[in-house]
């Protein structure tokens, strides 16, 4: 039976194991794939300049999947933390006839690929109010209704604490994306 896939893209300094410890009690309980991959440099290329490198391992980890697992393509999420959300909101809009939900935890900016829009994905936000390292008020409060008037739709989550994804604001995400 086909199932759904979450790649995950870990924040600025970390490694595939952040997102396989977050998201890997969530896959074995509620039944998704997830393929999570390093970036290149301490942070993903397109945050720092031009998409490229990481895009490429991206799709190797993706094609890699794709050819030994049995994926709904109807259920390909990006998730993102932080600079991994930030990244994943560029390449969700430039590939959103690959990935139907964009999940951004925290996220910081949208830089654009040089990509063109391509299908119209969802998109699921949550950031803490107190958040010291991406302020909610330059980051989401921004993001959110600028994706918002490009026609996307957003469900938007704004939670008591700092730079991180509370259990319940996880559990709402996770039944977001893979609904």
């Amino acid at each position: 039976m086909p199932m759904p896939l979450v790649l995950a893209l870990h924040g600025a300094g970390g490694d595939v194991s952040g997102p396989l410890d977050f998201l890997g009690p969530y896959a074995e309980a509620h039944g998704f794939l997830i393929v999570a991959v390093k970036s290149a440099a301490a942070t993903w290329d397109g945050i720092t300049g031009r998409y490229g490198t990481d895009v490429a391992s991206i799709d190797a980890a993706l094609q890699l999947a794709f050819e030994r697992c049995s994926v709904d393509p109807a259920r390909v999420v990006l998730e993102g933390f932080s600079d991994g959300a930030s990244y994943a909101l560029g390449l969700g809009i430039a590939n959103g006839s690959l990935f139907s939900r964009i999940v951004a935890f925290s996220p910081g900016f949208l830089h654009e690929s040089d990509s063109s829009r391509l299908g119209d994905p969802e998109f699921f936000v949550s950031h803490g109010r107190q958040d010291p390292i991406l302020p909610i008020d330059d980051a989401s409060r921004v993001l959110v209704p600028a994706l918002q008037r490009r026609g996307y739709q957003v469900t938007y989550l704004e939670f008591d604490g700092g730079h991180t994804i509370p259990s319940s604001v996880a559990e709402a995400a996770l039944v977001w994306m893979i609904r």
